[in-house]
């Protein structure tokens, strides 16, 4: 199964799980498990059913272009990545 890793700051939402295997097809497969199993986590990643600006999502160490289409495989790992900000 697929293991997704949280961010730190969705942790509080997913009972301080860094992470978690789901048995997800694609991202957004993922993203309604995940609510599922944690509810509230889900707006925090795609409020209005779209990817929250700001946020990327990596998956066997590849940023996806796909967003929540992006196909995950047994052995995937999933990443959300917040937006680094700086100067």
């Amino acid at each position: 199964m697929p293991t997704v890793f949280i961010p730190a700051s969705l942790r509080q939402l997913a009972d301080d799980h860094d992470r978690v295997e789901l048995d997800a097809a694609n991202v957004r497969d993922a993203i309604d498990e995940l609510e599922q199993r944690f509810p509230g986590i889900a707006e925090r990643l795609v409020p209005d059913g779209a990817l929250r600006p700001g946020l990327a999502i990596a998956v066997d160490g590849n940023i996806s272009s796909l967003g929540l289409l992006q196909k995950l495989g047994p052995e995937s790992e999933l990443h959300f990545l917040p937006a680094v900000g700086g100067g």
